[in-house]
């Protein structure tokens, strides 16, 4: 069965103007174009735009992904093992979070007791490959690969020390949350949560901006934050445009 650009755009969920786009990049061409100017997309297309669309759910770049499938030796069975892993990892760790969002309910009630650690379960790694996830599809696609290289050439107690470092770096935050973002105090903080990400790649002042702007605007980032403390997401973002102001004064 053929599909024309519509009704694949309604099949897929995605727009029209995105499967032109698709197109126009090579990511995913039509199966052929009729004498009417219309194009037909058949199943081959269909299965590669569903690998496509795992793939972005998944947050690999446009060109990454065009790499991926167009390796000769692509495999689209053992593709879909892995996104089957993936969404499976995604599935724990979402469960892991609404633990601790229990516990944390359970705590503030008074009818358990939570240390600061098991506050963060479920946080920190996680959410610091998704810094340079987010940067990466914001500047460089680069810089994930980076990320990632940098963060497997690490000892098993270095990452461990990564970790509760990140996670000492926002309780810290949250004890100032009240202080204005600018004070002293609170640009100690964020020049240690600088130096943190620093040990995924190097964020140059645009990224730490767009970061800053990210934790609001983002719903994976903001949710996160929010459940850590309401005002935090915001916190974040004016503490962090103050930070990057007075880099550019001192330069």
């Amino acid at each position: 069965m053929l599909y024309t650009v519509k009704q694949l755009a309604d099949l897929a969920g995605v727009s029209r103007r995105t499967l032109h786009y698709y197109d126009e990049i090579g990511l995913l061409h039509p199966s052929s174009v009729g004498e009417n100017g219309y194009r037909y997309y058949d199943e081959e297309a269909v299965l590669r735009l569903q690998q496509i669309l795992f793939f972005r759910e998944l947050g690999f770049s446009l060109d990454d992904i065009r790499d991926i499938v167009d390796q000769a030796e692509f495999d689209v069975l053992q593709a879909l093992r892995a996104h089957k892993q993936a969404l499976r990892d995604q599935v724990d760790r979402l469960n892991s979070l609404i633990h601790t969002i229990d516990k944390t309910m359970s705590h503030l009630k008074g009818e358990i007791a939570m240390n600061a650690d098991e506050m963060f379960q479920g946080f920190t790694e996680e959410e610091e490959k998704h810094y340079a996830q987010l940067a990466s599809e914001r500047y460089d696609p680069q810089i994930v690969k980076a990320s990632y290289r940098r963060w497997n050439n690490y000892s098993a107690e270095k990452k461990a020390q990564i970790k509760a470092e990140g996670g000492e770096i926002y309780r810290d935050l949250i004890a100032l949350i009240d202080q204005d973002p600018a004070s002293a105090e609170v640009q100690q903080v964020i020049a240690r949560w600088h130096q943190n990400l620093r040990y995924f790649y190097e964020p140059t002042i645009e990224i730490l901006r767009g970061l800053g702007q990210g934790y609001v605007e983002d719903p994976a980032f903001a949710t996160v934050f929010e459940k850590m403390h309401p005002n935090l997401p915001e916190f974040l973002r004016d503490a962090i445009a103050y930070y990057c102001e007075e880099i550019v004064v001192a330069a």
